[in-house]
């Protein structure tokens, strides 16, 4: 009868080890950094558009969408522990082709595209999953193309 030697015993231990930790969520898994909190970005609108869905090309019902390159923005909301936040609230809010905010500061307000929304508003579900449809942003003096995030956890 052949018995296993400690060398083959040793390897056949870690193997197990080392499966069970690539296997097991989180068995080495650091503590993941929070986003520190930042001042709000400016021209958060001023008032609301009647329409604050995630398809910022749309508004309501309107058949003319807002005029830019059509972009589409994803992303999870993630728990300092790696779990998906479900319920966060993601806003974001943008300059439209023009570089003109909803907002009644912003520079230029008689150009601002009509037909886009501006500003949206996305629910998380149970992986911490948002999506936008907008357009790309466009630079405007003296800043470079940008999008604003507000992200709030309950």
């Amino acid at each position: 009868m052949d018995y296993p030697t400690p060398n083959r015993r040793r390897f056949l231990q870690g193997m197990a080890f080392t499966t069970a930790a690539f296997t097991v969520p989180g068995v080495f898994a650091e503590e993941l950094s929070r986003t520190p909190r930042q001042t709000e970005g400016p021209f958060y609108p001023d008032r609301m558009p009647l329409d604050t869905d995630n398809d910022l090309l749309i508004i309501n019902d309107k058949i003319t969408p807002g005029v830019g390159q059509i972009t589409h923005l994803t992303g999870r909301i993630l728990s300092p522990a790696g779990e998906p936040v479900r319920n966060a609230v993601v806003e974001i809010w943008q300059a439209d082709n023009n570089g003109v905010y909803l907002h009644s500061r912003s520079d230029n307000g008689e150009n601002r595209d009509a037909n886009f929304q501006g500003f949206g508003r996305f629910l998380t579900g149970s992986k911490g999953e948002y999506y936008f449809r907008t357009i790309k942003p466009v630079p405007y003096a003296p800043r470079t193309p940008h999008i604003h995030f507000a992200i709030n956890i309950k």
